[in-house]
């Protein structure tokens, strides 16, 4: 529920003075939002929660007297609502945030801000879109239990055309928690390679490849240069580069580059898929995953030309239904499955 005056009200919590006026300006430039106050610490946080009752909260990660995961586990229990992490560009940065998205964070946002950097009007947009984003799309709990082999029923899926030699996944908000429900689910002996593009900057790409290996059946890894589209592996494309599939039947390999430069993110999921549709035409099947916007339409779309299957998470289950939404009224999914189903329909659809 949004303000009386329609607005999106916005709390932001930060131990940092700079953090707090910087976050709160670049909201307030936004004739939609409103920020009803910042907090300097976690207790302060709950506090102001329980008072102000906003629609979304910034929340940083390392705070004194209490740090941000301890205030997000108790604002997940007893007064749920859309938290963004505002976390630091490192290692350990991306395993706090990794763990706040398990905990119940929508999404995050880099800590590097400076109004010197050239970065910054990006980093506003990106701010601004995000907590408009998950204002709007209700929120939805994805379950975190403990990930569990999805047994695959015998029938498959009617033939799209024929089976398929890659599958080609994209996500963007809510990705982390939802690609954690669905590698898991993939047996071991998936006999085609798995190629994924999360929205995410350098070193989360890694912590998330090194987490999603540790939970799944499959190799998960982070792409490198020259690595092999293979049975069994799946490569999330690495922060701030494209991931292109390239080479003749058999033999593909992956190319990574900054080119092109004028996407709206990098790794960017048609880029990607664009690929795709050239390297494999209709023996790929494209996954399209919750997220904001519409990264993955221009991609799927020259895939589903070239034969290809897609499939769609549904409404119901995504955080932000943007991605797979823009997919599905473009008329391209043919198959639109809940998340705990989306494994199962991986499965089916490359037979």
């Amino acid at each position: 529920m949004l303000g009386k005056n329609g607005k999106v009200r916005v709390l932001v919590v930060d131990d940092s003075a700079f953090m707090r006026k910087a976050l709160s300006m670049m909201l307030m430039r936004d004739p939609e939002i409103e920020v009803v106050g910042t907090a300097r610490n976690g207790e302060d946080g709950l506090e102001k929660i329980r008072q102000l009752q906003p629609d979304v909260v910034t929340l940083d990660i390392e705070m004194p007297r209490m740090d941000g995961l301890t205030a997000l586990k108790i604002i997940m229990e007893e007064m749920p609502l859309p938290v963004l992490m505002v976390s630091s560009l490192t290692t350990e940065g991306a395993e706090s945030t990794l763990e706040a998205l398990d905990i119940g964070a929508v999404d995050f946002i880099p800590k590097g801000l400076s109004y010197v950097s050239l970065d910054i009007v990006k980093i506003e947009a990106m701010l601004i879109e995000k907590v408009k984003g998950v204002a709007k799309n209700r929120r939805r709990t994805v379950s975190l239990a403990a990930p569990r082999r999805v047994p695959v029923p015998p029938s498959g899926w009617t033939k799209v055309s024929g089976p398929k030699e890659v599958v080609a996944i994209g996500t963007s908000t809510g990705g982390p928690p939802a690609l954690q429900k669905v590698l898991p689910g993939i047996p071991a002996d998936f006999p085609v390679g798995i190629l994924i593009v999360q929205h995410m900057p350098p070193t989360f790409t890694k912590s998330l490849a090194d987490r999603l290996n540790g939970l799944s059946a499959i190799r998960v890894k982070e792409a490198e240069e020259g690595d092999r589209v293979e049975p069994g592996v799946a490569l999330l494309a690495p922060g701030d580069r494209h991931m292109i599939a390239q080479g003749r039947s058999g033999i593909r390999r992956i190319h990574l580059s900054e080119k092109p430069e004028d996407t709206l993110h990098r790794p960017s999921v048609d880029v990607m898929t664009q690929a795709v549709a050239t390297a494999y035409g209709g023996k790929s099947l494209g996954v399209i995953l919750t997220g904001m916007g519409h990264d993955g339409l221009d991609g799927l779309t020259q895939m589903k030309q070239k034969g290809a299957a897609i499939l769609a998470q549904d409404e119901a289950s995504c955080v932000v239904y943007g991605m797979p939404r823009s997919v599905v009224e473009a008329g391209l999914a043919d198959k639109v499955l809940p998340l705990d189903e989306v494994a199962q329909g991986i499965v089916r659809g490359i037979k």
